[in-house]
């Protein structure tokens, strides 16, 4: 039930934030130099770096992919008519949200490991 709801939420979630933060940038860069600052200043530090703005939005948006990936997933496989046992559908819920959580680690670990030794 947690995972469906999720699924729903990470869903909704990202394509509002989404949406916004993608007309957001696109009117930033219309509105010429000034306006794209702004924009960046939101979300960056003077030498471009990612501030605590910018780590909140990137990791939600980033888990909430892996976790709407991981669960549609889930989904596909329910849909082929197996996983549907108590037990078995239990593990691949709590897989769903281990493996959602850890690829966004990987991925954080590798964005921000690849910045210090780039």
């Amino acid at each position: 039930m947690t995972v469906s709801i999720l699924h729903r939420a990470t869903g909704d979630g990202m394509a509002t934030v989404g949406t916004l933060l993608l007309v957001w940038w696109l009117a930033a860069l219309s509105g010429g130099p000034a306006a794209y600052a702004s924009f960046q200043s939101w979300f960056t530090t003077q030498p471009g770096d990612l501030n605590i703005v910018g780590y909140v939005v990137g990791i939600g948006m980033t888990l909430s992919f892996f976790q709407h990936l991981m669960s549609g997933i889930r989904h596909l496989v329910l849909d082929t008519g197996a996983g549907y046992e108590l037990k078995r559908n239990r593990i691949f819920a709590t897989l769903t949200m281990v493996v959602s959580l850890t690829l966004t680690i990987l991925f954080w670990a590798y964005m921000i490991g690849g910045k210090t030794h780039g």
